[in-house]
């Protein structure tokens, strides 16, 4: 389970980095609509919950892998 736990945290950075090189086109790159679109499969469920109970936004698609990823460290943990 640790090791699943540190896979996912780091495809969560991975993801979070290519959120902001793409959003404020850090290193030269051009700005990319679709810099988030690898938060989105990182997230599940909790996007899909929190867009239909009117949360949607780019903090929920920020936030709903941390949300896995803590209960990854509970199961790891316990």
């Amino acid at each position: 389970m640790k090791w699943l736990f540190l896979i996912f945290l780091g495809l969560y950075a991975l993801a979070l980095a290519l959120l902001l090189v793409g959003t404020f086109g850090l290193f030269g790159q051009e700005r990319d609509p679709l810099a988030g679109i690898f938060l989105v499969p990182l997230g599940l469920p909790w996007n899909l919950i929190g867009d239909r109970i009117g949360l949607a936004g780019a903090w929920l698609g920020i936030l709903a892998p941390a949300i896995n990823a803590a209960i990854l460290l509970w199961i790891w943990r316990r």
